[in-house]
């Protein structure tokens, strides 16, 4: 049987655990960098893992952060660029000379390089990919879109035809072992490169050296064509519990393959973008963004939710006499507005989870809808019965004016039950309608939901104080 093959290019001295980066790591670095103690730095940062690196760098001013980049070794510091948030990133790549910058990302593999180079400047990005090693592969990346299976994938893989013994697909892994960091599986390809099967390393390793790769490869092949989404690929590898998957092109030629790790990033991303965007911010912020991009992001929801709150206030106006009949219904303002976004925000939030981890569908509404209707009608029931029962308690507290506490209970009971069921209902279906439209559901929760349903549950309110109780 063939020895053991150690894939990995991770340097075992940075794996012995998780470096605690705190405020005072940090102090200490942005000393011996301002008073230019190289080596010093050296032998501190070259024992951390390029993650943990790239967080220290995060927290460093910009020039201390570039000269601490330049000071490493290439293939360290291309690592850490790689870690690096893509703003922060850009703002450094752009003070480090394009030799530099070049050598560190050519110690890349071409996805993580291909995500480098689309931060910087156009015509500094087309110097260094012409000097790169492995240029064509690198651009043919760059022609897809960023958030498709093709803008994720690397090229970087080991193929081998199905008639290869064990040992030859042995040495194939040995020959690819420096250029690609992990290998958790091979691709086999027939003559024009059409993806055949897949052969686990584990597979290999326990299969005689004689015996032929088409008599260990496995034929149910998962794999994704290059325009997929990167929220359906990752669906996909979280749904098989995929290690490694393997990308083609239209007519099934192997291209590229897109590993775990590429969907950690992404999952994080997506998670922390659509919690962005629930919380009225755009742009996908982060905290090592400008004042003017974070204020840039955050103003135009800020605005949504102001020109939102003002037609609110229009609809109260409008009830004015209503107000000055009897001003105790102010009182409820509060809690009509409060619980109607409560509840829209709620059954929103639920539906932009589903669709995102593919629980539900868009095609789904008619079932979400009798189950939303079951749930506000519950909840309604509940709330508008607390609510009516603690009307009547304090009853006698009421102003002398306050004609009938049983009769305002019931008018505001009745007026919170139909504001639950409305905006629980339009909560749960506009992330569906918005998806089935082609746009990010999570645009229908944060100020949209909650001003919107605020303004109707206010309408819905009033109206039905004129009707049932002045």
């Amino acid at each position: 049987m063939e020895p053991a093959i150690n894939t990995s290019q991770e340097d075992p001295a940075r794996l012995s655990g998780p470096i605690e980066v705190d405020a005072e790591l940090v102090e200490d670095i942005s000393s011996l960098i301002e008073t230019g103690q190289r080596g010093m730095v050296l032998n501190v940062l070259t024992d951390l893992h390029p993650a943990d690196l790239a967080r220290i760098l995060s927290h460093l001013s910009k020039d201390l952060a570039r000269d601490a980049l330049e000071w490493l070794p290439a293939d360290m510091g291309g690592e850490v660029l790689a870690e690096l948030d893509d703003d922060f990133r850009a703002g450094l790549a752009n003070d480090i000379p394009n030799e530099r910058l070049t050598a560190m990302i050519d110690e890349l593999e071409t996805d993580d390089a291909a995500d480098v180079l689309a931060d910087l400047p156009l015509d500094v990005a087309k110097e260094i990919i012409g000097a790169l090693e492995d240029a064509e592969d690198v651009k043919e990346l760059l022609s897809h879109d960023e958030d498709t299976a093709g803008g994720l994938m690397a090229t970087e893989f080991v193929a081998v035809r199905s008639d290869f013994s064990v040992a030859d697909a042995t040495e194939e892994v040995r020959a690819h072992a420096d250029a690609i960091a992990d290998i958790f599986m091979l691709f086999v390809v027939d003559g024009p490169g059409h993806l055949t099967g897949i052969v686990t390393m584990k597979k290999l390793l326990l299969s005689p050296a004689t015996a032929r790769i088409s008599e260990i490869m496995n034929d149910d092949i998962v794999s994704v064509p290059t325009e997929m989404d990167q929220e359906e690929v990752a669906r996909l590898m979280e749904r098989y519990d995929l290690i490694t998957l393997p990308v083609v092109d239209g007519v099934g030629r192997l291209v590229g393959r897109i590993t775990i790790d590429d969907i950690v990033d992404v999952i994080r991303d997506e998670a922390e973008e659509d919690i962005q965007r629930m919380s009225g911010v755009a742009g996908g912020e982060e905290a090592t963004d400008s004042v003017f991009r974070i204020m840039r992001g955050r103003l135009p929801w800020l605005l949504v939710g102001l020109a939102g709150a003002s037609l609110a206030a229009l609809v109260i106006l409008s009830f004015e006499a209503s107000l000055a009949a009897a001003s105790i219904l102010a009182g409820f303002i509060p809690i009509v507005m409060a619980t109607a976004g409560n509840a829209g925000i709620q059954s929103s939030a639920i539906a932009v989870q589903g669709l995102a981890s593919g629980d539900i569908w868009a095609s789904d509404i008619k079932m979400r809808l009798r189950k939303e209707l079951s749930v506000a009608l519950l909840n309604g029931l509940v709330a508008s019965a607390v609510l009516g029962i603690g009307i009547l308690i304090v009853g006698p507290a009421f102003p002398a004016q306050v004609a009938s506490p049983t009769q305002l209970a019931y008018t505001a009971s009745t007026a919170l039950l139909i504001v639950i069921v409305l905006a629980t209902t339009i909560g749960a279906m506009t992330p569906l309608l918005l998806d089935k439209l082609g746009i990010d559901p999570a645009l229908a929760t944060g100020p949209f939901i909650t001003t919107s349903n605020d303004i109707l549950g206010i309408f819905v309110f009033f109206m039905l104080a004129e009707w049932l109780y002045l």
